[in-house]
């Protein structure tokens, strides 16, 4: 069997191998001289190699930790385990076979051992670069496979490491990258420098090349002021990305509700299926602007079709400025009370009369749609005025007797009800009769119930259409007379 390898390969500068993967170096015969003598034949078959120098050879050992490789040198050349392939820690016997010819890059003719030192994905880098550096020229696709996951992106085999960040893998953003690993891909490349062994690969630019043509009919199929459903796909600070089925289309933080947003992820997340209106469609550009807000119902449209200039409405204050203090009176509605429309007295500044949280009638003494502007006044709530509808069931003037007294709206509301809890818990509804207190002096009082015969026909017939603010001032001069005249006890 020896004998018929050797004749069989009697052409070839290296050994063979028989059936059974052993090899058998080349062998020297006279034949082979013709007519030099032993050291001018060894010397004329031997190769000539220098560093940074490709050859090509057989590999004849595989180990765990190096690869031996027969180029035709006076000693075979030895491959590091790190220098096979641009893949960490690899098994050699899953790269290399016996047997196999491959290409490898001389790094050390000679190191300090004597040994010749190759490395196989030099050779493979090398050769990479220029076909690399031609498919960019002329703006075509690499193709490899995703061998790792690193910060920021994901590595590809494409006879070299290429870089293809996270944000260009798909034509949205990914979260989790390890899926990727060990999928076969084609890229864009988008930058390559050859210096600093940089190349970035752009997935989603061959993505995007491939759908071209159902992006553009999607484009022309889509007409600014429709609303269509979508799919919340990302969420960022500026706002949403929604998926409209061929594309994804960004609502800004602005256009996501009327009310005030610290966040987008307050109003949405991920995977919410909505409805938006088409705002404008950027065909150069491909960009799709969408507003989830012109879907829902403008609650500044609400407030001033069921409002109108004179009437009380009830608020909360939000926050005291140097100018006043802004008041909510509806979801998302905030009006103004200017400092001069806080008292009928002068005041320096707007805590004098109010605190945030603090709940109260106010006027509203202008309201401006268009600016989205309402002035109110807590001067002029004082002195009375039409409540508005949505308070009328228990502030109207049905609400009022004739000398304008409290007597309520419907009974059964669970306003109502409240109220009257509260009364029947802390006794206010018994007044104070019969209590006793005893000033500093000695002298004890007896709170007991004081009626008085009203003689003014005026105030007896008091119009119905009293207001809220008129209620309140008369029930507290009630309390407050019935405190200041209390009757001595005997």
């Amino acid at each position: 069997m020896q004998n018929e390898t050797t004749t069989i390969n009697a052409e070839t500068r290296f050994g063979t191998f028989d059936a059974d993967g052993n090899y058998t170096p080349r062998q020297i015969v006279d034949a082979d001289v013709k007519g030099l003598d032993i050291e001018e034949a060894y010397t004329s078959a031997m190769v000539v190699v220098e560093d940074g120098q490709l050859v090509e050879g057989t590999v004849v050992r595989v180990d765990q930790d190096e690869v031996l490789l027969d180029i035709g040198y006076k000693s075979e050349g030895v491959i590091p385990s790190r220098e096979l392939s641009i893949r960490n820690d690899v098994d050699p016997s899953e790269i290399v076979a016996m047997g196999e010819k491959l290409e490898a890059l001389v790094l050390t003719k000679e190191d300090k051992d004597g040994q010749l030192i190759l490395s196989k994905k030099r050779a493979q880098y090398e050769r990479a670069w220029g076909e690399i550096e031609a498919v960019k020229q002329a703006g075509g696709m690499v193709q490899g496979a995703v061998i790792e996951v690193v910060k920021g992106g994901l590595i590809m085999d494409i006879g070299l490491r290429g870089f293809v960040p996270a944000s260009l893998v798909e034509l949205r953003r990914v979260r989790d990258l390890h899926p990727y690993i060990g999928q076969n891909f084609e890229a864009k490349i988008i930058e390559l420098d050859k210096n600093r062994n940089n190349v970035v690969l752009s997935r989603r630019a061959w993505l995007e090349e491939a759908q071209k043509e159902q992006r553009e009919a999607f484009l022309d199929n889509l007409k600014p002021g429709e609303q269509r459903k979508g799919v919340v796909s990302s969420v960022v600070n500026f706002g949403v990305f929604v998926d409209l089925g061929g594309m994804d289309g960004l609502v800004h933080v602005s256009e996501l509700s009327w009310k005030h947003v610290d966040h987008p992820n307050s109003v949405v997340a991920v995977g919410d299926e909505i409805d938006v209106e088409v705002l404008e469609v950027d065909l150069s550009r491909e960009r799709i602007s969408l507003s989830l807000k012109a879907t829902q119902q403008d609650p500044w449209q609400d407030f001033a079709s069921s409002h109108r200039v004179g009437e009380l409405v009830y608020g909360r204050i939000t926050k005291l400025v140097q100018f006043g203090s802004f008041v909510q009176v509806g979801d998302g509605i905030e009006g103004l009370v200017h400092i001069s429309e806080m008292s009928a007295h002068h005041i320096d500044a707007p805590a004098q009369v109010v605190t945030p949280g603090e709940e109260l009638w106010v006027k509203i003494i202008d309201l401006d749609l268009q600016r989205r502007r309402i002035s109110l006044s807590i001067k002029q709530a004082a002195e009375g005025g039409q409540v508005a509808a949505e308070y009328q069931e228990h502030f109207g003037d049905h609400a009022y007797d004739a000398e304008g007294n409290y007597i309520g709206g419907d009974g059964s509301s669970e306003g109502q009800q409240a109220w009257e809890e509260y009364y029947a818990e802390t006794g206010l509804d018994t007044a104070l009769t019969g209590v006793i207190e005893t000033d500093e002096d000695g002298t004890s009082y007896e709170y007991v119930e004081v009626t008085e015969e009203v003689e003014n026909d005026e105030v007896a017939s008091h119009d119905a259409t009293a207001t809220v603010a008129d209620s309140a001032v008369v029930s507290d001069v009630a309390e407050q007379d019935l405190k200041a005249n209390p009757a001595p006890v005997a």
